[in-house]
């Protein structure tokens, strides 16, 4: 029993064991992050319908989800959702983490891409209008071009924010790296050498990723502020 101190053996013999929930650990965030994006689109495309009452009851649904913490909403759709009459479904952890994790990460992506549609200058919607361009068309061939790119940082941002939540599948299964550590430790009787094995391994994935992030956000700024000076010089000419 190992409860005072490091030992390397300990390290040495939970690290393939803890790595062997990796795949599932990327997997999940892979799948819930696809999830959010598409989800997301859902959210801003029900709360730009002309509709007062339909744009109430969604934004008050996005304030809800983004107030509750995402265990508590992992919880209910893991124990509660199936015990609901006439409701009852059960579904897979990873399902469930998924569905859970990508529901309460969709909200604010939603919002992202809810400020980048309206960063599209007027003009680009008024002349689309002009030209009689099918509502599809507008949004595939000049809006979204325009609107996705700048928000590609913030996106980026929220893909590390959803990898570092991830660990909370494992309180309903999902057995990530978070979930066999824990076994380790519970086994062994020795929970530091695991544990910090987890954190290693989210420190070696995340801050390349950070830095990769904080590149294209430079990279998009200089894009827009080079895109400003050549709209001020049409203008002083």
């Amino acid at each position: 029993m190992n409860l005072n101190y490091w030992n390397w053996d300990t390290f040495f013999d939970a690290l393939p064991v803890v790595l062997q929930g990796l795949g599932i650990t990327i997997g999940l965030t892979l799948a819930s992050y696809f999830f959010a994006l598409v989800f997301g689109f859902l959210w801003t495309f029900l709360r730009r319908l002309p509709n007062r009452f339909i744009h109430f009851i969604v934004t008050w649904i996005m304030e809800f989800i983004r107030s509750t913490p995402p265990l508590v909403q992992l919880f209910f759709i893991y124990y509660a959702l199936p015990v609901i009459p006439y409701i009852g479904i059960s579904l897979h952890p990873f399902a469930c983490a998924v569905i859970g994790l990508g529901i309460h990460f969709s909200t604010y992506i939603g919002e992202i891409y809810r400020s980048g549609i309206e960063n599209v200058d007027k003009g680009q919607w008024e002349a689309s209008t002009a030209l009689n361009i099918s509502t599809w068309d507008k949004w595939r061939k000049i809006i979204l071009p325009q609107a996705i790119p700048p928000t590609i940082p913030m996106l980026g941002n929220y893909f590390i924010i959803m990898f570092k939540e991830v660990p909370l599948a494992s309180t309903i299964g999902v057995a990530g790296i978070m979930l066999l550590a824990r076994s380790y430790g519970a086994e062994n009787w020795s929970y530091l050498e695991p544990l910090t094995i987890v954190g290693i391994i989210f420190l070696v994935l995340s801050y390349p990723s950070a830095v990769l992030i904080k590149k294209l956000e430079n990279r998009f700024n200089k894009r827009l502020d080079k895109n400003q000076i050549i709209r001020d010089k049409g203008a002083m000419q």
